[in-house]
């Protein structure tokens, strides 16, 4: 189907926008509302992979997964690599948002869900019935920061803080020459423009590591609460990553949150953050020195990540809005020829698809967390 119907919260963007115009690589029939996304090609893959190990290629041919748009560039990549290491195998993906992902995955309708957010604790009891009794496992494949991009002409450069969003998108701060936001950036022309925050207003992962950005950072200016819906209770509203970006580039005075993937191919400008340390711009590197702080939550092959000392970061040149994607699967219940796919493509994913990230706006796994991860994967039945 290849294009996304765009609409916010008291507007309606009249356009449609194809996501391949976005994103680094082709997905055909994303943002459909049935599970017929498959992944497209992308030439950075195959020059950047680099196999750490044979590929194993058992399994049926055919997986299904829905869920996260942030991680859905990165799955284009990972479903193209596998074609090649393994003739004949596919994924088809359908990016309807993190919520929809973990629901559809309960109930049963995919092989596993692509999630920005763990499992909530109400839903882990359903997934474990729904793997046969087994409990479901968070793999993350891939890191991808979150990028502040804004639309304000003549602004090539712009500082925020975590305190200065937070009041941006409760409505607290509501111009751009705001003293708060005048005083990060020192010497710079900000015009007496109204701010418009632009949010997800699907369930979103995004939504809900951006929120808990704020809460870890900014606690005293962020009052509201966390989760996957918007609290803040300020701006527009528009449906999936792609929407925010179409929704930023047609709005003059907007701000959105949004993976910085989207945010490259759509030429749009983000925001250096400072945290404290200085104004930090997302870069690869910068990226990668925050994700250096993260720890697993705890023991085991279920590798949720504590994010929290990613997100309160004073370090030097550290970017702190980082999020990590999952792949939520089953640890055991699913029939063989499903889990040796499900194995099969993760494996890949973790050793041969990762070559290609970085210029889809994502950072690659850091080796220590990519040894864990094949030790899970191995360890799916």
């Amino acid at each position: 189907m290849g294009s996304v119907k765009l609409k916010s919260i008291g507007k309606t963007f009249g356009t449609t926008v194809s996501v391949a115009a976005i994103a680094a690589v082709t997905l055909a029939g994303c943002g459909s509302d049935n599970n017929s996304a498959s992944g497209g090609s992308s030439s950075s893959a195959a020059s950047g992979s680099s196999s750490a190990a044979a590929a194993d290629c058992g399994g049926k041919n055919s997986l299904t997964a829905e869920g996260s748009t942030a991680q859905q560039n990165a799955i284009a990549l990972f479903n193209q690599v596998w074609g090649q290491k393994c003739q004949g195998k596919n994924l088809s993906y359908n990016p309807t948002g993190s919520g929809a992902g973990r629901e559809q995955f309960i109930a049963k309708n995919v092989d596993f869900a692509g999630s920005d957010s763990a499992l909530k604790d109400a839903q882990i009891a359903d997934a474990a019935k729904r793997c046969g009794d087994n409990p479901a496992w968070h793999l993350p494949l891939v890191f991808g920061p979150i990028a502040m991009a804004y639309n304000l002409e003549g602004v090539d450069k712009l500082v925020l803080n975590a305190d200065t969003l937070a009041k941006i998108f409760q409505g607290q701060i509501t111009k751009w020459n705001d003293p708060a936001i005048a005083a990060l950036n020192s010497g710079a022309t900000l015009p007496d423009t109204a701010i418009t925050p632009i949010f997800r207003s699907d369930s979103s992962g995004t939504t809900d590591n951006f929120q808990k950005y704020l809460k870890t950072a900014a606690p005293e200016a962020w009052t509201k609460d966390t989760g996957s819906e918007f609290q803040g209770g300020a701006g527009e509203g528009a449906q999936k990553s792609a929407g925010v970006t179409q929704a930023v580039q047609a709005t003059p005075g907007s701000i959105g949150y949004v993976e910085k993937g989207f945010a490259q191919q759509a030429g749009l400008p983000f925001a250096q953050i400072d945290t404290g340390a200085g104004a930090v711009e997302l870069t690869d590197d910068s990226a990668g020195k925050a994700i250096d702080e993260a720890k697993f939550a705890a023991d085991g092959n279920d590798l949720v990540l504590d994010l929290n000392s990613i997100y309160g970061t004073k370090e030097a040149g550290a970017y702190p809005l980082v999020l990590a994607t999952y792949e939520i699967v089953c640890s055991a219940g699913y029939d063989p020829d499903t889990s040796a796919a499900v194995k099969s493509f993760l494996t890949v994913s973790a050793n041969d698809g990762q070559g290609g990230l970085s210029s889809a706006g994502y950072v690659p796994l850091p080796e220590k967390f990519k040894e864990r991860l094949l030790t899970s994967i191995q360890a799916i039945k």
